[in-house]
């Protein structure tokens, strides 16, 4: 029976025996075992757990049961929505493919094995095929599905949601998936790379001017190297220096949205506040839409460690932090489009509209505006020419690579700053931190003070600015003036790290009537007034159902976990405002 005609209601065919699933699968599960596919194998057991006959018995009303003729695929690499497939008899092989459509083996699985990855939670296309080497018969959960168990069934949920998140690390060490093609030193690389790495995609760089394989792809592609970067995507597609929305339309990430259709919620912005809001909003049964024009996590995400963050005594990654919100999110239902760009909000009638940089609109009964703040250029001449040839605003393993074993420059005395500055420490010949002021002590928290100072090669430079860049191609020199005197030092150095604050990101906000300070950060609370008779909530702006948080509010604090608390205290508000929308006004008669 082929997957086309295969679709029976569970319990319309004769019910499997649990018990010989569970065998079957431990048989094939420890011939497996020997077969590692990357430095994970000491985490096989949670990455491809057995579920128990018990378990299989109570996920059966969440699917359907399907079976497949031997050589039938399940699956194939770019298919969307499969969902998750519990396999109950016969045999599946997993295969990733590369650029070039070879395949290769990410292991076999027999019966109790379940086949799915952290996308499939949100329908996302599949990474792998999944090839019957006999005939199959299993149970297919669709994403929607999928959702309803791991919440409804906790414990099981647990085990299959870290065996999703394992299996996505385990591809992203593979690599495989799309590959870029390029010079290792070029901006609009590097942009790619921090894309897909940062939405946790698993992707394979090479590098054109000394990867062996770069001349057969070449011959692939009959690209030139004005084409640079080149990105094949699964399939054969090839790209020429696309942008981040192209890489992604090519990959199947944006989703569609149904024009007539009206969210609770839409959030701009996913860092910490935005994901949070997501979180505890889908988690409430709230239809929440999340919108980011690059990747989750906002600034915090390229922060290399937090380490003062409640609950995470030995600290984690801003990318690992968001990584984990973003999932959960998912988990919950919320609706994430990365990367879309909101242009506009559209606020003068109910309800009200976003609109997105490709003209579309989306109807929501609230806005929660979290879209943080834009890295913060300083009045330097030229920078724009090097950013991304040797100038940076975060500091990831992919710029550690770049200056392995060469001296840096670092500017900012924020924590962000002392972050990156004790992450480049570890790759870097040297850091040079400079700052204007006279010391750290009023702007960077006391465990990184100390930290940066028991770094023997970070070296602290005060009173000190840069007023110039040179150099051909990329950053080749930087001069630098101590405060008090004229005398400008230059020194060769390749390498240029920016953390000098961010600005509001509220440009989009200038179609609607949100009031502002000085600075343009957006007021709440008391600190603005409603135009009509209804009262502001704290999170609330100066227009109905239209709320701030995170570091785009004016008089937050630019800290994690306040704008994690922020996120989740606007729920409880919106759920205030949509209450009082179903009332009837003063004096009117109720529908």
């Amino acid at each position: 029976m082929s997957a086309d005609n295969a679709d029976n209601a569970i319990g319309s065919l004769e019910p499997p025996d649990p018990q010989a699933i569970v065998a079957a699968g431990l048989a094939i599960e420890q011939e497996a075992a020997t077969a590692a596919f990357s430095p994970m194998e000491s985490r096989r057991h949670q990455m491809w757990p057995l579920l128990t006959a018990a378990e299989i018995v109570g996920l059966q009303h969440f699917g359907t049961l399907r079976q497949w003729r031997a050589n039938e695929y399940l699956f194939r690499t770019g298919d969307p929505a499969h969902g998750m497939v519990v396999i109950l008899r016969g045999r599946v092989r997993v295969l990733q493919r590369d650029a070039r459509d070879r395949a290769s083996v990410v292991g076999e699985h027999g019966p109790g094995s379940f086949l799915a990855e952290v996308g499939q939670l949100s329908g996302k296309p599949a990474l792998v095929d999944g090839l019957a080497l006999e005939d199959v018969e299993a149970i297919s959960i669709p994403p929607d599905r999928l959702r309803a168990l791991m919440v409804a069934q906790a414990e099981l949920g647990e085990r299959i949601m870290r065996a999703l998140i394992l299996r996505r690390v385990g591809l992203i060490e593979r690599g495989n998936g799309p590959t870029l093609l390029g010079r290792s030193s070029d901006a609009h690389l590097l942009h790619l790379q921090a894309f897909l790495r940062r939405n946790g995609y698993p992707h394979t760089v090479v590098d054109a001017d000394t990867d062996p394989d770069a001349c057969s792809l070449l011959d692939f592609t009959a690209a030139a190297p004005g084409d640079f970067p080149l990105v094949i995507c699964p399939g054969g597609a090839v790209l020429r220096c696309p942008d981040a929305g192209q890489l992604a339309t090519c990959l199947g990430l944006l989703p569609e949205f149904d024009p007539d259709y009206i969210y609770d919620v839409i959030v701009v912005g996913a860092g910490p506040a935005g994901l949070a809001t997501a979180v505890y909003a889908a988690s409430e049964g709230l239809c929440v839409a999340v919108f980011d024009s690059l990747a989750p996590g906002g600034q915090a995400g390229a922060s290399s460690r937090i380490e003062n963050y409640l609950g995470f005594p030995t600290g984690i990654s801003g990318q690992a932090l968001a990584g984990r919100a973003f999932v959960q999110a998912q988990k919950f239902g919320a609706h994430l489009a990365i990367p879309l760009q909101v242009t506009a909000l559209h606020c003068g009638t109910h309800p009200q509209r976003i609109e997105l940089s490709d003209g579309r609109k989306i109807a929501a009964r609230t806005v929660v505006i979290a879209s943080g703040a834009a890295y913060r250029h300083p009045a330097i001449a030229a920078l724009d020419r090097y950013e991304g040839r040797g100038v940076y605003y975060w500091a990831s393993p992919v710029e550690a690579r770049l200056c392995s074993g060469e001296e840096v420059v670092l500017v900012g005395g924020g924590n962000s700053a002392g972050q990156a500055a004790v992450f480049l420490a570890a790759h870097a010949k040297r850091v040079h931190i400079l700052i204007r002021a006279s010391g750290l002590e009023a702007s960077m928290s006391r465990y990184l003070i100390e930290r940066i100072a028991a770094q023997p090669n970070i070296e602290l430079h005060t009173g000190t600015e840069i007023v110039a860049l040179g150099g051909e191609e990329r950053l080749a020199t930087i001069a630098y003036r101590s405060r008090g005197s004229d005398r400008v030092t230059e020194v060769p150095v390749r390498h240029l790290f920016l953390f000098t604050g961010a600005d509001p990101n509220t440009g989009w906000l200038a179609s609607c009537n949100v009031r502002v300070d000085a600075k343009g950060f957006v007021l709440t609370g008391t600190d603005t007034a409603h135009e009509g008779t209804m009262p502001a909530s704290t999170l609330e702006t100066s227009v109905p159902g239209i709320f701030a948080i995170g570091d785009v509010r004016s008089g937050s604090t630019k800290r994690v976990a306040a704008a994690v608390g922020e996120g989740a205290a606007v729920v409880a508000q919106i759920h205030g405002y949509l209450e009082k929308m179903k009332q009837p006004e003063p004096g009117t008669l109720a529908m």
